[in-house]
């Protein structure tokens, strides 16, 4: 390319390192935030994906769009419903109006017809109506993204300090009466790489069309990504306690929502495991992603 680019969350966690990543590859860039505005030579339209005005302004003169917007937390005016399908049609639909063929989208891994979790579902719907969009599409489902700014790694961080609840032991959603049965694997992707892939995706012609998984090259259970990320912030161990998913679903059906730091979908998806087969990306992108220890370590201080 390079041309113009319309990404959307473009203030968020993957948004920003998406949005470098363009700018490193001489990219203009327009970006969508609700939150503030975007620094660094970007031209920032403040609104939401709702915001049909606002999406007919930002994309005109773009050649490419990047759909970015999810949450893993639902509120009353933010569902996964809502976000992830209805937001996911709207900005299809200005893409389409302004002319643009080219687009690439978020999801998960996970996502699947016939999902669990009330967020994989709606992301499925989501790409779903992508693919039935006439637009040039490329789709990718990372597994668990990390990377500094990140509020997955902040969480961690504090846990591995003992400053947040239940600050005497890092905590996971394990199955059985008692928890211990054990809980879906992981497969963590570092940020930068993921931004590296969405670019690429942009980039390839043969991408067009293309439903990529994406993780990085290491399988992890909750207790081994609690002690490496322990390791790499403090030097040393740090107590790992399961509690049970039943116990946690239960919860989330009975405490008025807000209460909770997790949700119902998180306990779910928390039991599948989060893996994947990444030949395909690593075949059409040309490089792997990197191991997860290197990458923590690259950025522990900063947590």
């Amino acid at each position: 390319m390079p041309g113009k680019v319309f990404v959307t969350g473009g203030s968020g966690f993957v948004g920003q390192a998406v949005v470098e990543e363009l700018l490193s590859r001489g990219y203009a860039v327009n970006a969508l935030s609700n939150r503030q505005a975007i620094a660094g030579g970007v031209t920032s339209f403040k609104g939401s994906l709702f915001d049909a005005a606002v999406l007919d302004d930002a994309m005109r003169g773009c050649d490419a769009v990047i759909h970015l917007v999810g949450i893993i937390m639902e509120k009353s005016d933010a569902t996964f419903e809502r976000i992830h399908h209805q937001g996911t049609r709207r900005v299809v639909d200005a893409a389409k109006r302004a002319g643009i063929k080219r687009y690439v989208q978020m999801s998960a891994l996970g996502t699947r017809s016939g999902a669990v979790s009330d967020y994989h579902k709606t992301k499925y719907l989501a790409e779903d109506y992508v693919r039935a969009s006439g637009l040039d599409w490329t789709i990718l489902r990372p597994s668990l993204i990390h990377g500094p700014r990140g509020e997955f790694m902040k969480m961690e961080a504090k846990w591995c300090r003992g400053t947040a609840p239940p600050f005497l032991f890092m905590p996971y959603f394990g199955a059985g009466p008692l928890g211990t049965g054990g809980a879906g694997m992981l497969q963590p992707v570092f940020v930068g790489d993921v931004a590296k892939a969405f670019v690429d995706a942009l980039e390839k012609p043969q991408a067009i069309g293309e439903v990529y998984p994406l993780g990085g090259p290491d399988q992890l259970t909750w207790p081994q990504l609690h002690q490496a990320v322990a390791q790499a912030i403090s030097g040393k161990k740090r107590l790992v306690v399961a509690l049970p998913a039943w116990y946690a679903k239960l919860l989330t059906k009975v405490t008025p929502a807000g209460l909770l730091p997790f949700n119902e979908s998180q306990v779910i998806m928390s039991q599948e495991n989060n893996t994947c087969d990444i030949s395909k990306a690593v075949k059409d992108f040309g490089w792997e992603p990197q191991p997860f220890d290197l990458t923590l370590a690259s950025y522990a201080k900063q947590l």
